[in-house]
């Protein structure tokens, strides 16, 4: 460990230990976190952070985590303060980032819909400016689909079509739209792993101020892309492995001690196959530090949608392995059967990654056109205005 990063650790450590305890205010300790720059510590000084590198940041969450303390790591999990940060307006930065950053307000993304999903930019989520005024407000009216955290956030943050008479991708719109208002109903999707977890979110004359529109109007997809690029790395980081609420010891051990537990970790077949799991997570390790390495953005949004649909592949492989360990025992589920139940979850789950921040179709298109330099898929319809595409 370098000495950089011993007093780094001991830093965090001593502030801790005068600001976070059990009895400490929370809104008090949660300023004091912001204001100290460990909520966002990669970002600049000048806005909440301390300039320090990813790995650094990544330390300074390690020890809050040790600590049991809440509040760092926004600058890679909070996915509307760093959108805001890379694209929104200094006033835009000065109202909404705190608050998010203190957890005082929550978000949703309000990107996909029932007929724009892997092709998003075909979206028909509206805008309509209520009025002739340059900063009057936009009322919306659509509906989106697959939104998780719908039901308990402040904010969405939405991409609508606010020009339809120029080609798709050029004639939408970002916004961070308010969602407690009567305009907008949210509706809970079941999944087959008996969660609710996605919902249905349908704007009915919505309302979202024109101070809250990020970029100029027409400029939306850019600024989805930033957003959509964070998203990626989230899932990367997070990709689930266990329930909501199931500890972490009834959950599968790790594949070695799964395959020894039943009897097959001298079977060459499944070693293999373990082998293989590692190899593939040890590379999108590698694969994931050189993006957030990257000064390029063109290439980081590139190398992370490999890193996403890597993490796509392993974890629907590591659900197959698991099930060829333990055999029969993946068909039973509940709490009685902790190991099956843990397995069966981890299957059905995974396609939550191979869907969720770009369908592993999409990813595979973005590695084959930026990485591979092949041809785009045809579009006869690519500088056609959008209210002249066929439905």
């Amino acid at each position: 460990m370098s000495e950089a990063i011993t007093r780094l650790r001991d830093e965090v450590r001593t502030w801790l230990a005068a600001n976070h305890s059990e009895h400490a205010d929370r809104d008090t300790y949660a300023h004091a976190v912001v204001e100290a720059g460990w909520s966002v510590p990669s970002w600049e000084p000048d806005w909440y952070g301390r300039g320090l590198s990813d790995a650094e940041s990544r330390v300074v969450a390690e020890e809050f985590r040790a600590a049991g303390a809440p509040g760092s790591g926004h600058d890679r999990a909070n996915l509307l303060a760093c959108t805001l940060h890379d694209c929104g307006s200094p006033e835009q930065k000065r109202r909404l980032i705190p608050p998010s950053l203190r957890g005082e307000t929550k978000w949703c993304l309000l990107y996909s819909e029932p007929g724009a999903g892997s092709d998003l930019a075909g979206l028909r989520t509206r805008a309509e400016r209520d009025g002739s005024s340059e900063d009057a407000d936009w009322i919306v009216t659509g509906q989106k689909v697959w939104t998780s955290f719908a039901t308990t956030a402040d904010y969405g943050l939405l991409v609508a079509r606010t020009d339809p008479d120029v080609p798709k991708h050029q004639g939408i719109t970002f916004f961070i739209l308010p969602m407690r208002q009567p305009g907008v109903q949210v509706r809970p999707i079941h999944q087959i792993t008996g969660e609710s977890e996605f919902n249905e979110v349908f704007l009915d004359g919505a309302r979202v101020p024109d101070a809250n529109r990020v970029g100029d109007p027409g400029t939306g997809w850019a600024v989805l892309q930033v957003a959509l690029g964070y998203e990626r790395r989230l899932m990367g980081d997070l990709a689930r492995t266990t329930q909501r609420g199931v500890n972490a010891a009834s959950a599968p051990h790790p594949l070695v001690d799964l395959a020894r537990e039943f009897g097959r970790l001298d079977d060459s077949h499944i070693r293999q196959r373990i082998a293989r799991i590692e190899a593939l997570t040890t590379v999108n390790r590698w694969n994931t530090r050189r993006a957030k390495a990257s000064t390029d953005r063109a290439e980081a949004a590139t190398l992370l949608a490999l890193g996403k649909i890597a993490m796509s592949r392993i974890l629907h492989e590591t659900a197959a392995v698991e099930t060829e360990i333990v055999e029969s025992e993946s068909m039973l589920c509940g709490p009685d059967n902790p190991v099956g139940d843990a397995v069966t979850f981890r299957t059905l789950n995974a396609y939550f990654t191979s869907i969720g921040g770009g369908t592993d179709q999409i990813q595979r298109n973005i590695i084959g056109e930026r990485v591979l330099g092949l041809p785009k898929e045809p579009d006869p319809f690519r500088d056609s205005p959008f209210r002249d595409l066929p439905h």
